[in-house]
This record gives structure tokens, C-alpha cells and sequence, in this order.
């Protein structure tokens, strides 16, 4: 089957890609092109799908990079292919013939491009890491190899909407402690809880530290499961797992 590809062309003719879960070997619950290890799929199945990936941005496998993310804001610079031991949620490279890539299941999944200065970047930011700043400083990182943020694009992909994104009211507290204005991002629901916008929330942090050409997709992963996996979506269906979709970025 055919893989199915969400590019931006915010990113210019830079090769990247937010890849659906169509095309893949896995099967079951993971049924697609389950990118993630850390999931119960079986391993070798996985290890085709990646390949799969790699194939499509004209990559041997081990070219394409990732990272073991804990929803933190450490960001990695990759300089050579291979094994990246350190766990970070973000990467940057100005290094020709490797890909970026992070992987994601209702967490925003962002690439960035200054095409200019040939430096790119990849964040895994769901609400935890983007609150505590790892969009922030992939753009910092960007900057040390050369990038300006005058000539940063970033596009924020296949994400959880507001509408389907449901949080309580300490969770909302969490946000206000830090800024007071972060309650625009969220919404009165049913029951004392609320609705939050997590790409929204993205791109007003991404705007801020002075990206001007940053935007959202606009594809939901909860609202949409024949195209995305959502962790969410397998706790209200009880599943026993849920895949990983990844996202990529290369030179």
C-alpha cells in the first residue's frame, strides 16, 4: 500500500513529512505504519515500517534519527547516522543526508526549516513539553548552527484538537501559574472540566520567541482514525495499545 503524506510547503523543497498510519505491516490495534518501538507491536514489523519511511525520503534506515523522548525540553544536535542514546524530545542538524524525526500519538509533532542557513529541526511537543519550553529551545539550537529566526518555518502537524482535548481544572491551574493570559486556550466544558488547544498553545509559544512563519496543519488525530493514531482515542476504546505516527525532516 501507498504511504500516505502530509507535507507543508511552509517547508519549502526541503524532503519532510507527517506520516499517516496508512501503508504500514502492522496489523490489530496498530494496523498501519506503527513507527514506534516502545510500543507492544512486534519489533520486526516496526523495523519495516521504518524502513518504509526511510525509503520514502531516499534514506538508508539508519539515517533516519529519533530519539528516546520523555516529554522533556532537551533538545539534541545530530552531527553523524547511527544510534542516539541521550533521551531528549527535540533534534537539530545542519548535516547533509540525515532525517529528524519524532514520534507522536496526539502530541504535536514539529518540524522547522531555514532553508537559508541548510539547519532543520524536529520537536515532539505535547502540552508538558511545550510548557516548559522545548520549542524554544530547538530554536535556540537551530540558531547555534547557523539558523536566524527571521528565516525559521515551523509547521505543527497532526495533532489533538480542542474539541476533543478534555483536561481538568488543575491541569488548566497549571498553565495559569506560569502566565495568566494561557487561559485563552482553554474552554468552559461539561462537568467542571475543560477543552484545551494544544496546537494553539504551540503556536502562540512559537510566535512569541519570534517565529513569524509557524502554523498547524490543522489534522486532528483524535477525530480521524483511519489516517492517525491517538492515545487518547485507545483509552476511551479500552484498547490494550495504540501505534506511534512519526514525523521527519531531512537535508
Amino acid at each position: 500500500m501507498t504511504l500516505d503524506i502530509i507535507t507543508d510547503p511552509a517547508l519549502g523543497t526541503v524532503r519532510h513529512g507527517f506520516f499517516t498510519r496508512k501503508g504500514g505491516a502492522s496489523s490489530g490495534v496498530f494496523a498501519g505504519l506503527n513507527c514506534g518501538f516502545g510500543s507492544s507491536d512486534q519489533l520486526d514489523i516496526v523495523a519495516i515500517n521504518r524502513e518504509r519511511v526511510a525509503g520514502a525520503l531516499d534514506l538508508a534506515v539508519d539515517h533516519l534519527i529519533g530519539v528516546h523522548q520523555i516529554h522533556s525540553a532537551d533538545v539534541v544536535t545530530v552531527d553523524h547516522p547511527g544510534l542516539i542514546e541521550q533521551k531528549a524530545d527535540a533534534l537539530v542538524t545542519n548535516t547533509k543526508g540525515i532525517a529528524l524525526s519524532v514520534l507522536t500519538a496526539d502530541c504535536q509533532p514539529v518540524l522547522f526549516c531555514d532553508a537559508t542557513a541548510g539547519v532543520i529541526g524536529a520537536a515532539h511537543a505535547g502540552w508538558k513539553g511545550a510548557l516548559t519550553g522545548v520549542l524554544e529551545r530547538t530554536v535556540q539550537a537551530m540558531e547555534k548552527l547557523g539558523a536566524t529566526r527571521q528565516n525559521i518555518a515551523a509547521v505543527i502537524g497532526p495533532s489533538i484538537s480542542q474539541r476533543n482535548y478534555e483536561v481538568g481544572a488543575d491541569f488548566r491551574d497549571r498553565f495559569l501559574d506560569v502566565d495568566p493570559t494561557y487561559d485563552r486556550f482553554f474552554v468552559t466544558g461539561q462537568n467542571g472540566r475543560f477543552q484545551f488547544d494544544l496546537p494553539g498553545f504551540g503556536l502562540i509559544r512559537l510566535h512569541r520567541c519570534g517565529i513569524a512563519q509557524a502554523h498547524w496543519t490543522h489534522h486532528c488525530t483524535y477525530a480521524d482514525p483511519a489516517r492517525f493514531y491517538s492515545y487518547r482515542r485507545s483509552v476511551h476504546l479500552q484498547e490494550a495499545d495504540y501505534g506511534r505516527l512519526i514525523a521527519a525532516i531531512r537535508l
